[in-house]
C-alpha cells in the first residue's frame, strides 16, 4: 500500500462500518479508529456500547462521550471502577482577589467522583437512541435525577439501579415513563418499598421479562403478588429477600408460566412455593436455591416430575434435601447440562451416580464441600457423561485418582479442571487426565499436596493450557513447570504461589516457551531471584500483572527491572519497601503494596 490506499479508495462507508461491527474487542476497535480520521468517524458511529468507571467530574465525561459516539444503545456506568478523564475536560475554580470564584481549565481531581442527577440528566438528553442503562452504585443519584432520565428515555428497555439510593418515587417515575422496559435489577436498592415496585408490575407488566430484586427489605409478598397479576411474559426472576413468605413466590409461579429462570434465597419459603413452581412454570431451565432451610426432598419432586426442561440447578447450603430429592430431578430432568452442589450435606453417593446415569447431556459439574460423595459417584460421571467439558471439585475428601482417572477415561472432552483441597487427589489421577484430555487447556489444583512433578510432566506432554494455577502443591519443582513451559507455548496465566522449591530455572524456561503470559504469581517462592523475573520480564513482552510478595530473593532491583521493561504492565503486587522512590514514580498507580498488620 505504499503510497496509495486500496482500501478507503474502494470501499464504502457501509461496508467498512459493517467490517467494524464484527470486531468485538475494544482493543481492537481502538487500533482501527487510530489508522485514520476517516475511521475514527465511522468506528465513533459504529460504536454502540459505553463503559464508565468513576472520574472527577463524570458529567463532563457523558458530555464528551455523546458527542464522539451519537449512536450509543448501551451505557454501563460503574463507580466501583476507576478512570482518568482529560485535563481540558476538567474545570476547577479560582478566587479572584474580590473573593469571586472563577472557572478554569485543567484542575485538581478532588472534585466529585459521583455521577450526579445533572451528569444522569445529561445521559437522557444527549443519549437520545439509548436502550439499555446500568447504574452501578451511583450513590449521587436521587429519585429527581432518576426522573428526569426516565421522562428523556421513554424507549429505554434495560435499566440496572444496583446499589443506588433511590426510592419510590424515582421508580414510579420509571414506570410512567418506560413503558417498554423488559430488564429491571433493583439489588441493593434498599430505599425501596412496595409503593414503588408495584407500579413497576403494572405499567410495564406487558414487556416486562426479568426482574431482581436483593436486600429491599421493604418490598414485601404485595409486590410480587403485582408481577404475578401483571407481568404475564416474565421469564427470569432473581430474588434474595428474608420477608418474602409462600403468598408472593406462589402468585408468580400461577401468573408466570413463562418463567425460564429462577434464582432463590429465601429464608421464609417452604415446599409449598416450590410445588407451585413445578406445577406452573413448565418453561423452567435455570433453577437456583440458596440457603434453604425449609425445603425437603418434597420440592425437588414436584420439579422433575414436570418441569422437562430444566437445563441448569444449583443446590447452595440446601441442608434438608437427600440423595432420593436429587434422583427424582435426575431422572425427570435428563437434559441438564449444568450442576452445582455446594455444602448440602445430606446428599452423597447414591445422588451423584443416578446424575451419572440420567444426566448423559450434562457438561459442567460443580461438587463443593460435599463430604458425603466418594469414589463410586464420581466414577458413575466418568462412566456416563461423556460430554463433560469442565469439572469443578473443592474440599471433597472422599474423592480421590480412583474417580478422576474414571474421568480421565469417559471424559475425553474436559477443558477445565479445578481442583482445590482434595487431599486424596495424587500423581496417578492427573496423569491420567494429561494421557486422555487431549483438549484440556484450564488446570488448577490449589493445595493438592499429593500432587508432584510427574503430574504436570503428563500435562505438559497431552496437553496445551492457556491457564495453570498449583498454588501451594509443595511436592511441585523445576521439573513440572518447565514440563508446561515447553508444553504450553498459549499459557496465559500461571500462578505458582507457595511453591517453597521453585527456582530461577523454571521462570527462565516460562520465559522462554511462553511469550504469550499475561499473569504471573509467585508470592511465596522463596528462591526465585532477580534473576529469574529480569529474564520473565524480558521475554514475556505481554506481561500485564505480577504478584510477588514475601519473594526474599526478589528485592528493588528486580521490581525495578518488571517496571521498566514490560510496556503492558497494569498491577504489581510487592512489598513497599522493595520499591524505590525512582520505581515509585516511573510506576505511578501499576504498583499494589502489601498490606500489613502490625
Amino acid at each position: 500500500m505504499r503510497g496509495s490506499d486500496l482500501i478507503n479508495a474502494v470501499l464504502p462507508d457501509e461496508l467498512i462500518l459493517e467490517i467494524f461491527r464484527h470486531v468485538d474487542s475494544k482493543p481492537s476497535r481502538d487500533a482501527c479508529s487510530l489508522v485514520c480520521k476517516r475511521w475514527l468517524s465511522l468506528e465513533c458511529l459504529s460504536r454502540d456500547t459505553i463503559r464508565i468507571g468513576a472520574s472527577a467530574a463524570p458529567g463532563n465525561l457523558v458530555n464528551l462521550l455523546s458527542r464522539r459516539y451519537p449512536n450509543t444503545r448501551s451505557i454501563f456506568i460503574d463507580e466501583r471502577l476507576s478512570i482518568s478523564l482529560p485535563v481540558k475536560y476538567i474545570k476547577r475554580r479560582r478566587t479572584n482577589r474580590d473573593g469571586s470564584d472563577q472557572s478554569m481549565p485543567g484542575d485538581d481531581v478532588m472534585g466529585t467522583n459521583s455521577l450526579s442527577d445533572a451528569g444522569l440528566a445529561a445521559v437522557g438528553e444527549s443519549f437520545l437512541k439509548l436502550e439499555n442503562l446500568s447504574l452501578i452504585w451511583c450513590s449521587s443519584i436521587t429519585d429527581a435525577g432518576l426522573r428526569s432520565f426516565a421522562e428523556k428515555c421513554r424507549s429505554l428497555k434495560s435499566l440496572d439501579l444496583q446499589g443506588c439510593y433511590i426510592g419510590d418515587g424515582g421508580l414510579t417515575a420509571v414506570a410512567e415513563c418506560c413503558k417498554f422496559l423488559q430488564d429491571l435489577n433493583l439489588r441493593f436498592c434498599e430505599g425501596l418499598t412496595d409503593a414503588g415496585l408495584v407500579p413497576v408490575a403494572v405499567s410495564c407488566g406487558r414487556n416486562l421479562k426479568s426482574l431482581g430484586v436483593a436486600a429491599c427489605a421493604k418490598i414485601t409478598d404485595l409486590s410480587l403478588e403485582a408481577v404475578g397479576s401483571h407481568c404475564r411474559s416474565l421469564e427470569s426472576l432473581s430474588l434474595d429477600s428474608e420477608i418474602i413468605h409462600n403468598t408472593g413466590l406462589v402468585a408468580v409461579a400461577k401468573g408466570c408460566s413463562m418463567l425460564k429462570v429462577l434464582k432463590l434465597q429465601c429464608l421464609n419459603v417452604t415446599d409449598e412455593a416450590l410445588q407451585a413452581v413445578g406445577v406452573f412454570c413448565l418453561s423452567l431451565e435455570t433453577l437456583a436455591l440458596y440457603s434453604f432451610q425449609k425445603f425437603t426432598d418434597r420440592s425437588l419432586y414436584a420439579i422433575g416430575k414436570r418441569c422437562k426442561k430444566l437445563k441448569n440447578l444449583t443446590l447452595s447450603d440446601c441442608y434438608f434435601l437427600s440423595n432420593k430429592g436429587l434422583d427424582s430431578v435426575a431422572v425427570g430432568c435428563s437434559e441438564l447440562t449444568h450442576i452445582e452442589l455446594n455444602g448440602c450435606h445430606n446428599i452423597g453417593t447414591d445422588g451423584l451416580k443416578s446424575i451419572g446415569k440420567n444426566c448423559v447431556q450434562l457438561s459442567e459439574l460443580a461438587l463443593l464441600y460435599c463430604q458425603r460423595i466418594e469414589n463410586d459417584g464420581l466414577s458413575e460421571i466418568g462412566k456416563g457423561c461423556k460430554y463433560l467439558q469442565a469439572l469443578h471439585l473443592v474440599d471433597c475428601s472422599g474423592i480421590g485418582d480412583e474417580s478422576i482417572c474414571s474421568i480421565a477415561r469417559g471424559c475425553k472432552n474436559l477443558r477445565k479442571l479445578h481442583i482445590r483441597r482434595c487431599y486424596e487427589v495424587g500423581n496417578k489421577g492427573i496423569i491420567a487426565i494429561g494421557q486422555n484430555c487431549k483438549f484440556l487447556t484450564d488446570l488448577s489444583l490449589r493445595f493438592c499436596d499429593r500432587i508432584g512433578d510427574e503430574a504436570l510432566i503428563s500435562i505438559g506432554q497431552g496437553c496445551s493450557l492457556h491457564h495453570l494455577n498449583v498454588s501451594g502443591c509443595h511436592q511441585i519443582r523445576d521439573a513440572g513447570i518447565i514440563a508446561i513451559a515447553r508444553g504450553s507455548p498459549q499459557l496465559s496465566y500461571l500462578d505458582v504461589s507457595v511453591l517453597q522449591n521453585l527456582r530461577d530455572n523454571a521462570i527462565m524456561e516460562l520465559g522462554e516457551g511462553c511469550p504469550l503470559l499475561k499473569d504471573i504469581v509467585i508470592s511465596h517462592c522463596r528462591q526465585i531471584t532477580d534473576t529469574g523475573v529480569s529474564y520473565l520480564a524480558r521475554k514475556c513482552a505481554f506481561l500485564e500483572s505480577c504478584h510477588m510478595v514475601y519473594c526474599p530473593g526478589i528485592t528493588e532491583v528486580g521490581v525495578a527491572t518488571i517496571v521498566t521493561t514490560c510496556t503492558r504492565i497494569k498491577k504489581i503486587l510487592v512489598e513497599k519497601w522493595k520499591v524505590s522512590a525512582r520505581t515509585e514514580r516511573r510506576a505511578g498507580s501499576i504498583i499494589n503494596y502489601l498490606c500489613v498488620d502490625l
